[in-house]
């Protein structure tokens, strides 16, 4: 029985899409009782917490996935020794970056190419080159590249200029609890945009708050935007707008939070200028939710034709999305309808057979 080794450095409980990725990946590679044998590489933060998911043994790393020097180091070099340790004979690294060296045979998920393709949108620019080069060494002694996208397949194509023969897409798809239940939604109510992620800049968060007062104030829908940790560095936006009693500024919210949100709000919205996928807009399609996202290439290949969409560097342009979202009582129900059609495109289970298919195939290559 071939053994995997699980690179789960950078898992922490406190990273958002790319969490949501592994946990519920390798909760349906569990359920396919596949011929392989499981092992989690994990962060010391990742170690203390729910463990469920995964489909074998965890080992505690002792390797902090917070802190980014000594992850980075554990991701260059220790994984592999870790998997020559246990005898394992694939890695599979899923969140971007990976080992540097060849010696045991791996697959590397890369989930976008924003570093290269949108530099200026990062955090912290301090990190743009050594985020590059890890991600251009991972592309190179991986075995497979798998990509969720195929916009991220063509990025990495250009950036990374890998093998097209070494590269497949997979996509990701959604979870929604059942209590998620849209029936209790009230559309006499006063309207609610749910906004749901990280705090980077290319979320365009910003964008999406300096467009609320451009909507007439009788019909001027509240704005929740989750997902911030500390300090949120939105406040200062809402402040310069005076729109401080139309947004409400959330932490990292629980699932039975985001669930209640899920069922009362009018749309979901994201409004980012980049992004690898779109697993907000897949989550509300499956809840019954409908969707404004920024017109780019990667939301039309996620929602097709079940989104309303807007120029994310125009204000004008989300506000009229927005007050559409909030009068087209009509339209808004034709949504839903097409999001739900379009949602069972995705699943786990496809997400999962395609990624044990990478894993036969890296280990037929290195026969």
């Amino acid at each position: 029985m071939p053994k995997v080794l699980v690179d789960l450095l950078s898992y922490t409980g406190t990273k958002g899409g790319m969490e949501t990725y592994a946990r519920e990946l390798y909760r349906e590679i569990g359920a396919a009782n596949s011929e392989f044998e499981f092992v989690g590489l994990a962060s010391k933060e990742g170690y203390k917490l729910d463990q469920s998911w995964f489909p074998g043994e965890i080992i505690d790393s002792g390797i902090s996935g917070e802190n980014r020097f000594i992850w980075a180091f554990g991701e260059l070099l220790m994984v592999t020794r870790w998997a020559k340790k246990l005898g394992a004979d694939l890695i599979h690294s899923p969140a971007t970056l990976g080992t540097m060296r060849r010696a045991v045979p791996s697959v590397v998920t890369m989930h976008d190419m924003l570093y290269w393709s949108h530099p200026d949108l990062m955090s912290t620019g301090l990190y743009t080159g050594p985020v590059k080069w890890m991600e251009r060494r991972a592309s190179k002694a991986a075995t497979r590249v798998l990509t969720i996208s195929d916009v991220s397949r063509d990025e990495i194509l250009t950036f990374l200029k890998v093998d097209p023969s070494r590269l497949d897409v997979v996509p990701l798809a959604g979870t929604v609890s059942p209590s998620s239940d849209r029936s209790q939604y009230d559309a006499t109510a006063q309207g609610m945009i749910l906004a749901t992620g990280n705090r980077r800049p290319h979320k365009n968060w910003g964008g999406l708050i300096r467009a609320l007062p451009l909507v007439d104030e009788s019909i001027r829908p509240r704005l929740v935007i989750t997902g911030s940790h500390g300090d949120d560095p939105l406040r200062p936006i809402v402040d310069e707008v005076g729109m401080q009693d139309w947004v409400e500024l959330k932490g990292w919210v629980t699932a039975e939070e985001l669930e209640k949100l899920y069922s009362t709000a009018t749309v979901m919205a994201m409004p980012s200028f980049c992004d690898g996928f779109c697993l907000p807009a897949l989550e509300s399609m499956m809840a019954g939710l409908p969707v404004m996202l920024s017109d780019i290439p990667v939301y039309r290949e996620v929602a097709a034709d079940a989104a309303l969409y807007f120029e994310p560097t125009d204000p004008a342009s989300i506000a009229k999305a927005i007050t559409q979202a909030v009068t087209d009582a009509a339209g808004m129900r034709e949504l839903v309808e097409r999001g739900y059609e379009r949602a069972r495109v995705f699943s786990w289970q496809k997400t999962a057979a395609g990624t044990l298919d990478t894993f036969r195939t890296a280990l037929a290559d290195r026969s």
